[in-house]
């Protein structure tokens, strides 16, 4: 009796693109007319569930690099597409809406708003956003859940502690289903341990989730709980 051939296991579908840059500039033209080349032909691409640790020194381009990709700047050249929205020519109309749709940010400092709890903290993200009412207070609720804050939802910033608050931020972020997060020095402000155990959050969170992320920091230890890492300096990246 003939055996009929095995059929080839099929290759994993390759995961989706959350952020591609190709060819990516941006140029500042100073007073005197010189210009000041801040990214340098950037090409960096970001599947839907990778996080990428992004290491240089003080400026070297990190920041640019996540204010394009945020759509917070607009690049001289190059092509962005970000959640499959080609955002490279878009207007600053178009890109309040972007960045209320596609984008998470956590910024070094936090920036949470100091007279509203971490509830409302996490609600006025979605104010202008695409939950209102009941969704987005079932969203906000869900998030405070899932980070461990359920019982300080009704706490001021003051009120929490350092990881408390980053936690909140990391909510906040993650209020829109954002299409990729960018952390700006997360772990900063925080020591050695409690910046260990936030990075262990975001990659849960992020992972759990199946959201691209890019962790922008000067710190190597940072890099050990991302994906890869991609080095820029003076304005070119070097994966």
């Amino acid at each position: 009796m003939t055996t009929a051939p095995t059929a080839p296991t099929p290759a994993p579908a390759p995961a989706a693109t959350a952020l591609q840059m190709t060819d990516v500039r941006k140029v500042y033209t100073m007073g005197d007319g010189s210009d000041v080349v801040a990214l340098d032909h950037a090409t960096l691409t970001l599947a839907s569930d990778e996080m990428v640790a992004l290491v240089g020194p003080s400026g070297s381009g990190k920041t640019t690099l996540c204010s394009i990709a945020g759509g917070i700047l607009s690049a001289t050249e190059g092509t962005i597409i970000v959640g499959g929205e080609n955002i490279s020519g878009h207007s600053a109309k178009e890109l309040t809406k972007f960045r209320q749709d596609k984008v998470g940010f956590v910024f070094q400092s936090v920036n949470l708003v100091p007279f509203l709890n971490a509830r409302e903290n996490l609600l006025v993200v979605d104010e202008l956003g695409k939950r209102t009412g009941a969704p987005a207070r079932a969203r906000a609720d869900q998030l405070l859940e899932e980070l461990g804050l359920a019982d300080r939802a009704k706490n001021l910033p003051s009120q929490l502690s350092g990881g408390q608050r980053q936690r909140v931020a990391i909510g906040r972020a993650l209020m829109n289903d954002p299409a990729v997060v960018l952390f700006d020095e997360p772990t900063s402000a925080l020591d050695t341990k409690l910046g260990e155990q936030v990075m262990e959050l975001i990659r849960n969170e992020m992972k759990t989730r199946g959201t691209a992320a890019i962790v922008v920091t000067h710190d190597d230890r940072i890099t050990r709980y991302c994906d890869r890492s991609v080095h820029i300096i003076d304005g070119r990246l070097d994966a």
